[in-house]
């Protein structure tokens, strides 16, 4: 298994917070480093000094580390033309040598639609969207340098798109694909996706999600082993329990609930989480680090993970 670490910018932090978390998270050897994707705080927290745009802040990283991969857990269609993603995407993954992954979903925070006027249409038209937008985008990629590209569609309509710039990774950056949806989510992860990913779910969930993708896959007569599987789930882990307490405290935890919804506890019991994950099939773990500021917390993850002796 694989880990990468996971933020939410939109609670409030700065880039420099972020480099500093992605720099140690680099030198202890985690495999990647993503962003949520939104502009709205969520919870009763005051959100200083703000968010950030996601794409901004992975152009910046793609700079300033030089192995992590890099991207999106995930962005809503709903945010960018898929046109205007398409480009931005390749130019950052052409500026950081070809570790950048695109996570696309359909969206679900209405308030922060509403917050900066951006339409919300309902969830049927936004799952439209979405499968719009992977087939421009994917299109796009695929395109030969000297063609262009044209798409007609209900809700987008590209005509000789110069298909330019051609992301670094050839074919295309990898595309991720989750969530816990029953038919559309699963049918366009068969088709398109390179990972599927399940947060926020117990290991026995998890699976049962996965085999739904996996009689997708089947359908499509492709190999389920040619995605990754992967998790999302909130980690905290401590030396000791004053530790642990102190750490759950810092992002307005209760230890009780962490240990049963999250990669949580001492590092034995983190260690031991991680293991039922990888248990049921799942092959990258992406670990939400909700204190940024806490740059130590890393090392007990590492640690908790066997990346470190």
């Amino acid at each position: 298994m694989d880990f990468r670490i996971f933020v939410e910018p939109q609670q409030g932090t700065s880039y420099d917070e972020l480099l500093a978390l992605a720099t140690r998270a680099e030198e202890l050897g985690f495999d990647g480093f993503f962003t949520s994707d939104h502009y709205l705080r969520m919870g009763d927290i005051s959100g200083l000094p703000g968010p950030l745009d996601a794409w901004v802040t992975l152009a910046g990283l793609a700079r300033d580390t030089t192995r992590l991969r890099l991207g999106t857990l995930v962005s809503p269609v709903t945010f960018r033309l898929p046109g205007r993603m398409a480009l931005l995407v390749a130019q950052i993954d052409q500026m950081s040598g070809g570790r950048i992954e695109l996570g696309l979903g359909a969206g679900w925070y209405e308030e922060e639609h509403a917050a900066l006027g951006i339409p919300f249409p309902d969830v049927a038209e936004r799952f439209d969207r979405l499968t719009e937008a992977l087939e421009i985008i994917t299109g796009i990629w695929s395109t030969a340098e000297s063609d262009t590209y044209s798409f007609e569609g209900t809700h987008y309509t590209l005509q000789d798109n110069p298909a330019l710039p051609k992301p670094y990774q050839r074919p295309s950056p990898p595309l991720i694909i989750g969530g816990r949806g029953k038919r559309r989510t699963p049918a366009l992860a068969a088709q398109y996706a390179s990972e599927f990913n399940v947060g926020f779910h117990d290991p026995a969930s998890w699976q049962e999600i996965a085999n739904n993708v996996v009689e997708y896959c089947e359908a499509r007569e492709r190999d389920p082993e040619s995605l990754v599987w992967s998790a999302a789930l909130v980690a905290v882990a401590g030396h000791s329990e004053a530790d642990f307490s102190r750490r759950a405290a810092a992002i307005g935890r209760e230890p009780a609930e962490l240990r049963s919804n999250g990669v949580a506890g001492l590092i034995d019991e983190v260690a031991d989480k991680i293991a039922e994950y990888e248990a049921v099939g799942c092959d990258r773990m992406y670990l939400q680090v909700l204190d940024v500021k806490d740059l130590d917390h890393l090392s007990s993850l590492a640690e908790a993970a066997g990346l470190t002796d």
